[in-house]
């Protein structure tokens, strides 16, 4: 029995986990599908949804309206970044936008170290972020299972608005073609802030959880969780909506799997173990799990 145990334990942490990484990765996909950015201040957007925990939690609302609230400074940062920052340099190289993703992202860092604190800080938190609960003799910690069913009615509600709404088709079509979808009459600015604001509210999303489960938000707290991002979304294919939650769940079960069964003093190299077998399927596949359905045109 406690094998088993231990296996339902495993199987709904690496879910949970691998449901945050495929939102994550699905937030850099979507941009990276219209634009050509992989935006390496996405991180930061997780960064303000947990500073928006921190400053509004101290006051007397709800801990649910707080959290809607951090999710919309998420989002309006997400719309910010791409009118401030990427929409200037829109028709430049890949690289120009790179850097300037670079630029924002340590921008937006150094702002909160100076003007919030560069120390770390524990917002108010329910305490479902702590507790377990028991069913059948197998023990799961509460937070898992909500994140687990959060992440997957996420992912099915943007299918479904990828898919049925006009907004949604734009954007898919905008991924396939950008030009052409901009020649038939779609709106190019509308389509490109759409997306951006789908990026803030998954990442206001993943910050809630993330910053459940480490307790605390820093300046630098969505390094990992961008980086974690970049690696599913190239594991699964940069490309494609499907290959970057193929890779995020991919990679929870490789976190959670080596952070259960590798000896104790080995733990500490588990990040390594796990880029090392990244490399080795892009070794195997480049392209990424899931090949795109269209050849992406130059521009």
């Amino acid at each position: 029995m406690e094998s088993i145990s231990d296996f339902v334990q495993y199987l709904v942490s690496s879910l949970s986990v691998g449901g945050l990484y495929a939102l994550m990765a699905l937030g850099l996909v979507i941009v990276y599908g219209i634009s050509q950015l992989i935006n390496f201040a996405y991180g930061e957007l997780i960064m303000v949804a947990g500073y928006g925990l921190l400053i509004f939690g101290r006051s007397w609302l709800p801990w649910l309206i707080v959290a809607v609230m951090s999710i919309l400074c998420a989002i309006i940062f997400a719309l910010g970044m791409d009118q401030i920052a990427f929409k200037p340099v829109r028709n430049a190289s890949p690289t120009t936008m790179l850097i300037t993703s670079f630029a924002v992202s340590t921008l937006l860092q150094n702002i909160a170290l100076l003007f919030i604190s560069p120390r770390p800080r524990a917002p108010r938190l329910p305490s479902i972020f702590v507790k377990s609960v028991e069913v059948v003799g197998i023990r799961v910690k509460i937070v898992d299972v909500i994140a687990l069913a959060v992440s997957i009615v996420a992912l099915i509600a943007l299918q479904i608005f990828l898919r049925k709404s006009i907004v949604g088709l734009s954007l898919r079509a905008a991924a396939d073609d950008f030009t052409m979808t901009r020649l038939v009459g779609v709106n190019a600015n509308k389509v490109i802030a759409t997306a951006f604001a789908i990026s803030g509210l998954l990442a206001g999303i993943v910050a809630l959880f993330w910053i459940g489960r480490i307790g605390q938000v820093l300046p630098t707290v969505g390094f990992q969780p961008v980086l974690i991002a970049f690696i599913a979304s190239v594991v699964g294919g940069l490309s494609s909506i499907k290959g970057a939650v193929l890779g995020g769940y991919i990679l929870g079960f490789l976190t959670i799997g080596l952070q259960t069964w590798l000896p104790q003093d080995v733990n500490a190299y588990r990040d390594a173990i796990m880029f090392a077998i990244v490399i080795v399927m892009l070794l195997v596949r480049p392209e990424g799990l899931i090949r795109p359905a269209f050849s992406r045109e130059t521009r």
